[in-house]
């Protein structure tokens, strides 16, 4: 007979694999990333889904999500942008994909959404070593600004506000997102004023 505590219905293993925190590999060792908010996770989403069909029309590359990247086997480096894409000159459309593992590949486009548990010296660091392994392009999103770095280089940055364009520039030739429609329908956190 079965003990009663360890009977798991699929919707709890599912919701176990879901909690799962997510991890990167960096140096060989394993490092829990911190959870995304429920607003950083819902914009990563909402780009993820402006990307996908435009690049999949275009057959320009293929945008993913939250996927471990091997950027330097070597030293066992492994990182999880929110959002990324990777170019058909790159990973061309008709190689399969691993189905075992991480993806052996460095994105063209890598894109972090900063959520308040983040350390933004952290994100600094990713973003110079996303230049170093051979990112094009990393697209820093401030959700509680409203704003968008675009790097397209460890040192050249622009900012962009809910007025502007986010261009997919060479990397996604011909994308445009307008930023007031990656904000829409939200409102950034408000801080409680201090007493």
């Amino acid at each position: 007979m079965v003990s009663p505590s360890l009977v798991v219905s699929e919707h709890e293993t599912v919701l176990a694999v879901q909690d799962e925190p997510l991890y990167e590999i960096v140096n060989g060792q394993r490092v829990e990333l911190p959870p995304m908010s429920a607003y950083a996770t819902w914009l990563a989403s909402r780009l993820h889904g402006r990307l996908w069909p435009y690049a999949e029309d275009k057959g320009l590359g293929m945008p993913v999500a939250e996927m471990l990247f091997i950027l330097d086997a070597e030293h066992n480096l492994r990182r999880r942008p929110d959002v990324a894409f990777v170019s058909t000159a790159r990973w061309p459309l008709d190689r399969a994909l691993p189905e075992t593992g991480d993806w052996d590949v460095v994105p063209d486009l890598a894109v972090e959404v900063i959520s308040p548990n983040d350390v933004f010296k952290d994100v600094l660091a990713k973003v110079r070593e996303y230049f170093h392994y051979g990112v094009q392009v990393v697209w820093v999103i401030a959700p509680e600004e409203q704003q968008v770095y675009v790097y397209d280089a460890p040192t050249h940055v622009r900012i962009l506000t809910g007025q502007d364009e986010l261009p997919g520039g060479e990397v996604v030739p011909g994308f445009h997102m307008p930023l007031g429609l990656l904000f829409q329908h939200t409102s950034a956190p408000t801080i409680a004023p201090a007493s």
